[in-house]
């Protein structure tokens, strides 16, 4: 919508403290949205029952009740916003606001007033504070004049809040005429049955329902996860978590594989560990796991409160029956994969952001990476989007993937690396029917375009090979298909130059030993042998390898591996996501990669490999039958 009013740093009021925010308000009614994305607020027309203002320290704060009891409190409005939002939500809302007032004298007694699930503690008709009856956990009487009220503590507390109200008690005595009552039933005890009839009191200790050893990427664990009325709690053995199924935004049922199957809890505010917030609980189901679950509700409840939102029992596959329960009891939506189809007909592309390799799910309105970090992006918070080239340097190999950098409004930036070639065009054809902007779609859509370099660019040079070559001294012109990991070598290959380096210090090796050789004969010293068959084996290994002391350099560059075509296609990105990282410790962590890599995932490095033994035998042929004479490659004499 074009026309309404908005209003910039606006704070939502919640149990959990203030969220900054931006609030507009327009004909059909009211939406807020946090700042930097995350939880939205949008409350129809129909819905609103009454406006109040009050005047709050440092600013007005406007409150909007619903017709189902819900209550929000917007914070931070201007003196002069008053009368003008006042008077365009009454032309356009149709909805007269009423002023209130805070009660500052400090007196604690007064009058209680509950309206929806909000009470409300008046002060000679102002108001001296107010709690959501949703945030009470258990109530109690205590003696006959005393109610006390327990609220819930989750791990889901705004980051910058300290303080969180635990309790109050209220004193109603027996001469209370609001909450009449006999000798039987004082006015406490009517209090009391009051708030029991709006609350989920009682319903804290008996889960909904339980599901044991369940996989959770982040925070890692496995957990018991219950689900109660009002809260979902995750036990594992080194972490119990609690959440307010007021702080579940959304949840997302997303198929990873045919064996997993990826359910996300989105929470605002995030649950911390530590100094660790996690906005994201990744679950993971195994796909063809079949539960049967019975809930614990009575037959009242499931005909009433939860009326076509829960049944009695469930029987089906464990993902689905456990969204379907969460879903029932804390009023989420659940996010399912839209019209995006990868090239293999699955929901994702494989990429990796920053460090860690992951599937990026196009969603109909947002981006989702997972499993770690778990990124949600949605459409609407999106700049503009930009495919680019995989690498810089020229490698064959990056012809076979390419780069998608994700600008936010906000200017934060997301680089989602490592996308085969392949899913380029199902990217762009989806990214363009959502309505993005492409920065570079006009250059891609050319002959020079990214489409057009990703698919002809395969007979260029990787500088960063070469150098790697020339430092190394290439010392063979035999292939290295089999240069894998030896177990001496920690399972790791470090790099090319990790055996061009063995085989230079075994030349080194033979230099000076047969310089010492010479100046002993020289002096006229006769050199013993330890054992015959020893100084035999040798000067026979020493013969063998004096070839290789003189290289032609005319000659055609050897075929390479399909471990180092994959080192070069990887060595930039791993360096970019560790800054710090030594060069062994690159060359050891690709080998590990390396070794990970399922037969498909290697096809492409292997065929490159195939593709350069035939280039280098055609060389090598062609090279030597046009040679005008034969060089003796042994030979060291002037």
């Amino acid at each position: 919508m074009t026309d309404g009013q908005l209003y910039p740093n606006i704070l939502l009021g919640g149990r959990g403290g203030t969220n900054p925010g931006q609030l507009k308000v327009h004909p059909g009614g009211i939406a807020w949205r946090k700042q930097g994305g995350g939880k939205i607020i949008e409350i129809e027309k129909a819905d609103i029952a009454r406006v109040t203002w009050m005047k709050v320290p440092r600013a007005y704060q406007l409150g909007v009740r619903l017709k189902d009891g819900l209550f929000y409190k917007f914070i931070g409005f201007r003196e002069q916003d008053v009368s003008n939002l006042t008077n365009y939500i009454q032309k356009n809302i149709g909805v007269a606001a009423e002023e209130k007032q805070l009660s500052t004298s400090g007196h604690n007694w007064g009058e209680i007033d509950i309206n929806g699930n909000m009470l409300t503690f008046l002060v000679g008709s102002k108001q001296a504070f107010e709690v959501s009856l949703a945030d009470v956990a258990q109530t109690q009487l205590q003696g006959k004049t005393d109610v006390y009220m327990e609220f819930h503590v989750d791990d889901t507390t705004g980051a910058t809040e300290k303080d969180s109200l635990m309790d109050i008690s209220f004193h109603i005595p027996t001469s209370n005429t609001q909450f009449s009552g006999d000798e039987n039933r004082p006015p406490a005890q009517v209090f009391l049955d009051k708030i029991v009839s709006l609350t989920d009191v009682g319903s804290s200790e008996e889960a909904v329902v339980t599901f044991e050893g369940i996989a959770i990427l982040t925070p890692r664990g496995r957990y018991s996860v219950e689900l109660h009325f009002s809260f979902l709690r995750l036990q594992g053995l080194a972490n119990d978590f609690k959440i307010q199924y007021s702080s579940v935004v959304r949840l997302f049922l997303l198929p990873k594989s045919n064996q997993h199957t990826f359910v996300i809890i989105t929470l605002d505010p995030p649950i911390r560990k530590g100094q660790t917030l996690y906005p994201h609980i990744v679950i993971q189901f195994e796909a063809d796991n079949v539960v049967d679950r019975d809930l614990a509700l009575s037959e009242e409840l499931l005909t009433t409160r939860y009326k076509d939102k829960l049944e009695s029992s469930y029987k089906g596959l464990i993902h689905e029956v456990f969204t379907k329960v969460l879903r029932g009891l804390s009023g989420a939506k659940v996010t399912r994969p839209g019209s995006f189809r990868s090239c293999q007909d699955g929901y994702a592309v494989k990429s990796s952001l920053k460090a860690e390799d992951g599937l990026l799910y196009p969603l109909e309105k947002g981006f989702f990476f997972l499993p770690k970090p778990p990124t949600l992006i949605l459409h609407d918070e999106i700049d503009f989007v930009e495919f680019e080239r995989h690498g810089t340097g020229g490698s064959s190999v990056a012809s076979h993937y390419f780069d998608l950098l994700v600008k936010l409004k906000n200017d934060q930036e997301h680089l989602f690396r490592n996308i085969q070639r392949n899913e380029y065009n199902h990217l762009i054809e989806f990214i363009k029917a959502k309505g993005m902007k492409i920065l570079n779609l006009t250059d891609a859509q050319t002959t020079n375009g990214v489409a057009t370099a990703l698919q002809d660019d395969d007979d260029a040079v990787d500088p960063h090979l070469e150098r790697i070559k020339n430092a190394a001294g290439d010392e063979s012109d035999e292939e290295d298909e089999d240069f894998v990991a030896e177990k001496d070598d920690s399972g790791s290959p470090t790099d090319d130059s990790g055996n061009e380096e063995s085989d230079a210090s075994e030349s080194g090796g033979e230099k000076k030993s047969s310089t010492k050789e010479s100046k002993k004969e020289a002096a006229g010293v006769k050199v013993p042998s330890a054992k015959g068959k020893t100084r035999d084996a040798d000067e026979e290994s020493s013969k063998k390898r004096k070839p290789k002391k003189k290289k032609d350099p005319n000659a055609p560059k050897r075929a390479m591996s399909g471990f180092m075509f994959f080192s070069n296609a990887e060595r930039d990105n791993l360096k970019k996501g560790n800054p710090g990282m030594s060069f062994t410790d690159v060359g050891r962590a690709l080998g590990e990669r390396w070794k990970k890599m399922i037969a498909e995932e290697k096809e492409p490095y292997e065929s490159m490999a195939k593709a350069d033994t035939k280039r280098y035998r055609e060389a090598m042929a062609d090279y030597k039958s046009s040679a005008p004479m034969d060089v003796d490659p042994g030979d060291d004499s002037d």
